[in-house]
């Protein structure tokens, strides 16, 4: 036993020094940084760049890659996207970081090259040391775990109560305009907490990867898991969360001990036991309250008094969620019916056709963000689902494809209305939290197991007879996106979509109106779930195989940031992010160096950051100014008013005779 305990404290030392990272940020800044794993990873790779690919010592290498560069990176990431964040809403906080998250690592692989390292040398030299303690082996790394755990702890509660700075940051967390008002510069010390963030980040991405490895899906897992013990300290206790943590890890490894080595379902278990804690932390508060909590984590009466309130909705969340209206959105439904017409290339035709398809996810994305107003970040995992119950039907049942896609979106609506049922109670950013949690469990435990998975391979799944061709293939997708785009068109302007739509704005209100409120939200996640599973399974068959690989989590992040780049809400919106997202890759492939590969990436990223400035993305934004000049135009120029007479100071002031 003791061998699994001391592996185990090491493991939760790690996840602990993310979770204080984590914990820190928040509780000082009100931004829960969902980039973390994507900065561990940026800090990791350029260790490793620095030590095995160049040579250079452990020492100096941690000394430039944890001391310089972690903390730089957090300084240039407040000053260009985290101040901008500190008065926005929980909605813009959670997709700006998610745009982060997806372009920091295609930035990384461009400046240090792609590699695929499945594990990575730590900050103990090799081969390790090994030291024996009560009969059981530790490693160097682990010791260095440990050490580093102890010195975070230790110098964090020093800083915090015994030092000047630690009062600064104190006083912020508890109000940010009084610690203006006492002539302490908040923005300096939000920098410093992003510094020091930054760097907590990436001492985590260097200490994991001998044990997970050094990718991007590895250190998104490492974030994640890091999310538990940050749920069970409800967001605010770095004691609470550090503990948690050590037992999370301990936990993890003494489970192996009863568990086959060789069976593929202990490999499904043990990566989901983080999972298991976050539910059931967040069952235990459900229960005991009502309610997990609240969300804003910094402030007090004047801040929440200068803030908008809960239940009010800022202009920034009001672009995100407005659609646009006139003749002018409509132009992506006809980009997308004349290509597949005029389009020769094979190449090209199978590009314009997974873009429709894929268009048909995104727009299950509209419907819980710019419908719902809520940040689901499982939609990908609704249509892997979708996908792997569509390639069962068709293989071993020998249903028609398009009838198994039906059915594989049917199949994932109850899904959908199960996960809204438990979610809807909770706060957007815990929304945000549960669904990614759920999405990276149903890839663990589900999309892994044999019949699914194949090594790999998948299960094939036939096109119909009649849509083997691409150019009939992209037809049959943009019919499918018609019906539901129709069904959501005619439900906005609907009853349920008016209340909808009040729940979406003020849910209070909707209360006071006699709204059911859950009862809405349910079943706009019903059919969100039923829209993506749907979209998933044409994707699979499009592309004759269900893979499970395909829909990966963090691919998921990536359609996201597509989406919010070109609008939220719009439905044609939708379909120019899926014909996006699929033929500007194709375009920089054929016209641009290899290595310019990871651009496409990097801009989806970008232009989800840029939520932060113009909520409304790319479509609404230009269309609403494409409107304004029409109109101006229509109009003609104005002319020029004639400045008023000056009025006699008698008869300004009022004559009272």
């Amino acid at each position: 036993m003791l061998p699994y305990l001391i592996a185990g404290l090491a493991l939760g030392s790690i996840y602990a020094i993310a979770s204080a990272g984590l914990v820190i940020t928040y509780v000082s800044t009100g931004v829960l940084n969902l980039a973390f794993g994507s900065m561990a990873f940026f800090v990791a790779r350029f260790y490793y760049w620095l030590h095995t690919e160049h040579g250079w010592s452990i020492p100096a290498a941690a000394l430039l890659a944890l001391v310089v560069l972690g903390p730089l990176l957090g300084a240039v990431l407040y000053l260009g996207l985290f101040r901008h964040l500190r008065q926005r809403s929980t909605l813009i906080k959670i997709v700006s970081t998610v745009g982060l998250s997806v372009a920091l690592p295609p930035v990384a692989i461009l400046l240090f090259g792609d590699l695929a390292i499945p594990q990575a040398p730590g900050l103990a030299p090799l081969p390790l040391r090994v030291f024996h303690v009560g009969g059981a082996a530790v490693n160097l790394d682990q010791v260095i775990s440990y050490g580093f755990l102890v010195v975070v702890v230790l110098a964090g509660t020093l800083v915090l109560r015994f030092t000047d700075i630690g009062l600064k940051v104190r006083a912020m967390v508890e109000s940010e305009s009084l610690t203006e008002l006492s002539g302490t510069s908040s923005s300096r010390v939000a920098l410093g907490v992003w510094m020091v963030g930054s760097g907590l980040a990436g001492l985590a991405g260097v200490l994991i990867a001998p044990t997970g490895g050094l990718s991007i899906g590895g250190m998104t897992l490492l974030m994640v898991t890091a999310f538990a013990p940050v749920v069970a300290a409800r967001l605010r206790s770095l004691p609470t969360a550090v503990l948690i943590a050590l037992a999370m890890g301990v936990v993890t490894d003494v489970v192996q001990r009863y568990l086959p080595a060789d069976s593929t379902l202990t490999v499904a278990i043990v990566p989901s036991i983080p999972f298991g804690f976050i539910l059931l932390f967040l069952l235990y508060y459900l229960v005991r309250g009502g309610t997990v909590g609240r969300e804003a984590a910094r402030g007090g009466t004047l801040d929440a008094a200068i803030r908008p309130q809960a239940g009010e909705r800022p202009a920034a969340v009001a672009a995100m969620t407005s659609g646009s209206r006139g003749l002018i959105p409509l132009l992506p439904l006809a980009l997308a019916a004349i290509l597949p017409a005029v389009l020769t290339s094979q190449y090209w035709l199978g590009l314009v056709a997974q873009g429709i398809a894929m268009a048909l996810v995104l727009l299950s994305i509209s419907l819980v963000t710019g419908e719902g107003g809520m940040i689901w970040l499982c939609q990908i995992t609704f249509a892997g689902g979708g996908a792997i119950t569509a390639g069962q039907l068709a293989a071993h049942a020998g249903w028609p494809p398009l009838v198994a896609a039906v059915a594989g979106g049917v199949l994932m609506a109850p899904v959908g209305v199960l996960i809204g049922a438990l979610t809807v109670r909770l706060g957007d950013l815990y929304v945000a939290l549960v669904t990614l949690s759920f999405g990276l469990l149903a890839q663990t435990l589900i999309f892994t197991r044999p019949p699914f998975y194949r090594f790999g391979a998948g299960v094939a799944i036939n096109r119909p007879e009649f849509a083997m061709d691409d150019r009939v293939f992209g037809y049959v997708a943009l019919g499918f996106f018609l019906l539901a785009g129709l069904v959501i068109v005619n439900l906005r302007r609907a009853t349920t979509g008016m209340g909808i739509s009040a729940v979406r704005w003020s849910p209070p209100a909707a209360r006071t109106l006699g709204l059911n409120v859950v009862g809405l939200k349910v079943l706009l996640s019903g059919f969100a779930a039923f829209v993506a599973g749907l979209g998933g399974a044409l994707l699979a068959v499009f592309a004759t195989v269900a893979v499970p690989d395909s829909y990966d989590i963090f691919q998921g992040l990536v359609w996201l940031a597509v989406l919010v780049t070109i609008g939220s809400r719009s439905v044609t919106a939708a379909l120019l992010a899926g014909l996006t997202f699929t033929v500007v890759p194709g375009v920089i492939a054929t016209y641009l160096p290899a290595a310019w590969g990871n651009v496409p990436t990097i801009l989806f990223g970008l232009g989800a950051v840029g939520v932060a400035l113009h909520p409304e993305g790319v479509v609404a934004t230009q269309t609403r100014q494409i409107q304004q000049l029409i109109r101006r135009r229509r109009r003609g120029s104005p002319e020029p008013v004639a400045a008023a007479p000056k009025l006699p100071v008698a008869a300004a002031k009022g004559d009272r005779r």
